[in-house]
Order: structure tokens, then C-alpha cells, then sequence
């Protein structure tokens, strides 16, 4: 047995009819401003929806613009970028262009205006973030900079640079030719 004491139950048509009694004590009966009160809310509403999709339109047409005058900012980005580039290599044509005009030049001539021409590769090509992977002989191989094209039995340790076949570069820290290196196998 239960030891809690038992109500009485109300019948369905009861408990129907008292949420009935509540509900009608907690509406009060329509006052006869009601319709006007009832326009005016919906006047006032449908006035915020107005400005809501008015914010919302142009919200949208702001993130549209931004995201056009960003793809317009890369585009140039890119353009000028490749221009600055083949404008900093110009002096470089020149300069070739210059050599190969001097018909009687000595090897020792020749070899001077190569040289220099070669120094002004080098300073366009650093202006512009390209910088030389030339690792020395006895620095440690590393694959990310680094292409072994053969393995040498040497005194050096195991996996070390014994020489460097073809220089590599870089820009920005992003590989663009591996160096090409021997490297020393395991004693």
C-alpha cells in the first residue's frame, strides 16, 4: 500500500472545463480600442521588418563589394608583382645586349663583363626574396632544401654534403630548385 494519501480524481470533462474557468479569468474581454491597438502593433512591426531587410540588403551588398575590391586587390597584386620582378631583371638584359656588342673583346674582357652581369643577376634576384641554397661541404643533408643525386663512401659522418652539383634557390623560405648534392654514406 501506498502511504501517501489519495485525492480524489477529477473527471476528463472537470479538469476541461476548470483550465477553461482559469483561461477565461486571465483574458480580459476585448477592450473596443483593441483593433487600434492591434493595427498600431502591426504597423510598428511591420515598419522594424521593413528596416530589418533594409540592413539586411545592405549588409549584403557591403560583403559583395569587399569581396570584389578583394579579388581586384590580388589580381593586381599578382600583375605588379611579376612586373617589379621583370623590371629589376631589365638592367641584367641590358647589360648582355651591351656585352655582345664589343666584336673584338678579349677573353679577359669578356669574362669581367660575365662577372658583373652575374653580380647583377644576383642583386635583382635577392631584391626579390630569390636567395641561393649552396650548402658547403660537410653540412648535414636535409631533403627539404636538398636533392642527393649520388652516395659517396667518405670519411665525413653519415649523410653529410661532400659536394654540391648545381646551386638551389629559394623564395620567401619556399624552395624553388633543391641544391643538387653527393652525399656521404654510412660508415
Amino acid at each position: 500500500m501506498s502511504d501517501t494519501p489519495s485525492t480524489p480524481q477529477a473527471s476528463p470533462s472537470a479538469q476541461y472545463q476548470s483550465t477553461q474557468d482559469m483561461v477565461a479569468a486571465q483574458v480580459s474581454p476585448p477592450s473596443p480600442d483593441a483593433p487600434m491597438q492591434v493595427h498600431a502593433e502591426l504597423a510598428e512591426l511591420q515598419t522594424k521588418c521593413n528596416e530589418l531587410a533594409d540592413q539586411y540588403l545592405r549588409a549584403k551588398a557591403d560583403a559583395e563589394n569587399a569581396r570584389r575590391r578583394a579579388e581586384d586587390e590580388i589580381t593586381k597584386a599578382r600583375k605588379f608583382a611579376v612586373e617589379g620582378f621583370a623590371e629589376s631583371l631589365l638592367p641584367v638584359a641590358d647589360s648582355l645586349e651591351a656585352g655582345l656588342l664589343i666584336k673584338d673583346a678579349s677573353p679577359d674582357q669578356i669574362r669581367e663583363g660575365a662577372q658583373a652581369t652575374l653580380r647583377q643577376l644576383i642583386a635583382a634576384l635577392e631584391r626579390n626574396k630569390v636567395v641561393a641554397i649552396n650548402p658547403g661541404a660537410g653540412a648535414k643533408f636535409d631533403p627539404h632544401q636538398h636533392q642527393a643525386i649520388s652516395v659517396v663512401p667518405s670519411d665525413q659522418e653519415a649523410n653529410a654534403v661532400v659536394s654540391v652539383l648545381q646551386k638551389g634557390y629559394s623564395i620567401a623560405d619556399r624552395v624553388l630548385r633543391p641544391a643538387l648534392v653527393t652525399v656521404s654514406a654510412a660508415k
